[in-house]
Formats: structure tokens, C-alpha cells, sequence
């Protein structure tokens, strides 16, 4: 048990950070439902709804959850960084939720076919309000959890991987405004942010960085005999 412990640790701070996550997410959801910035762009207007979008909407949740479990087993590296990744643009998200109330007004007001999919997406609004969108979630972790799979040595070079990754990621992000659920001002700077912390985590490369710095520490410390 000590072994299995020593060996996969660095989970803790997975499960910390998604116990803190949901209990204050969950706090947003139910407390901020007046009072919010309505977020709206002309683009928005012209963009049709179409419900078999919610497919991949709902992979959402599979996809991410699954690249940073497979590499938490596979890659302690990868999953440092793709952790720094999504923590990050997931606790700015709440800050700007926290500070900034934000909603808005897109969702069709009856919708306009009867079929499974749209079940789908009647069931989706009853339980997620169109408040708390700014930067998209939906969009910010997808890009991170592309960014992880290119990025990573073990799944790199699998080509079919990458590309069914890339196809999933453009249709989540797509999904987020075809289904009305957030705005392109949403997604436009969901992509701001990704690419900054792409730029720090994966181009300036914070883990190697930081094992850097502390290996050269180390060796400046004196040897006492």
C-alpha cells in the first residue's frame, strides 16, 4: 500500500483541486443567476443552432478527464504540466466568474426540432445555467488537453491519436456556440489564455525549468564532510 502511495502521490493534488473546484463552481452556479454582464458579440447572431453538436459537447467531459488520468499512470511529467495548465485557466475562470458575473441571452427559446439530440440539449440547459461563461471551460481545457497529447513524448508520434484529437477538440469547440452555450467573445478568449499558458508551460517548459533551478541549487550548496 506504502508503494502504491509513494508511487502515485502527485494525485493528491488532482482530488484536492477538483473537490475545491466543484464546491465553488457549484456555489457560482446557484448563487449568481441575476445581476450578470450579458456577453454578446454581432458574430454571435449569425452563428445557426444545431443539436448533433452535443455529442461532442458531452465527450467533453470523457476526453479531458481521460488524457490527465492516463498520463497521472503514464507520464508524471506530462500530467505536471497539463495539471499546471488546467488549473490555472480553470481557477482564473472562477476568480472572473467570482468577480465579474457574467451571462448570456443565446439559448433558442423553444427548440426548433423534436428529436433525441435535442432532448439532449433540453436535459443540458436544466442543469447548466447560462451564467458563469467567461473564458469557455469547454474550450480552454479542450486546447490544453490537445496541447498535452502533441506535446507528450509517449503519444506524440501516434499519429491517428493526434489527429482524432484534434478532430474531437475543433468539434467541442465548435460545439460550445452551435449548441448556444457560450459566446465567440467566450471562445476568443478561452484561445487567449490557452495560448499564454501553452507559451509557459509547454514553450518555456515550467517543469524543466523548475527541476533546472533545483538542480543547480543543489550543487551550489556547500559539501559539508
Amino acid at each position: 500500500m506504502k508503494k502504491i502511495y509513494e508511487k502515485y502521490k502527485h494525485a493528491i493534488p488532482l482530488i484536492t483541486y477538483a473537490v475545491i473546484y466543484l464546491i465553488w463552481f457549484i456555489y457560482l452556479e446557484k448563487n449568481v443567476t441575476k445581476n450578470y454582464r450579458v456577453i454578446h458579440v454581432a458574430l454571435d447572431d449569425y452563428i445557426p443552432f444545431c443539436e448533433f453538436f452535443v455529442i461532442p459537447y458531452f465527450l467533453w467531459f470523457i476526453y479531458v478527464a481521460a488524457v490527465v488520468i492516463f498520463f497521472l499512470f503514464k507520464s508524471k511529467e506530462d500530467y505536471i504540466k497539463s495539471c499546471i495548465f488546467l488549473f490555472t485557466g480553470m481557477t482564473i475562470f472562477l476568480i472572473i466568474s467570482t468577480l465579474f458575473p457574467n451571462g448570456h441571452h443565446l439559448r433558442p427559446l423553444a427548440m426548433p426540432r423534436d428529436n433525441i439530440f435535442t432532448h439532449l440539449i433540453t436535459y443540458l440547459y436544466h442543469t447548466d445555467t447560462p451564467t458563469n461563461l467567461w473564458p469557455s471551460i469547454h474550450v480552454y481545457n479542450s486546447l490544453g488537453a490537445h496541447f498535452a497529447i502533441t506535446k507528450s513524448s509517449r503519444l506524440a508520434n501516434k499519429k491517428w491519436l493526434v489527429r482524432s484529437s484534434l478532430i474531437l477538440c475543433i468539434s467541442i469547440i465548435l460545439s460550445t456556440m452551435l449548441l448556444k452555450q457560450h459566446s465567440v467573445f467566450d471562445v476568443v478568449t478561452a484561445f487567449i489564455m490557452a495560448a499564454i499558458m501553452y507559451g509557459i508551460v509547454y514553450k518555456y517548459d515550467i517543469v524543466m525549468a523548475h527541476k533546472g533551478r533545483a538542480h543547480a541549487r543543489k550543487k551550489a550548496t556547500p559539501q559539508v564532510n
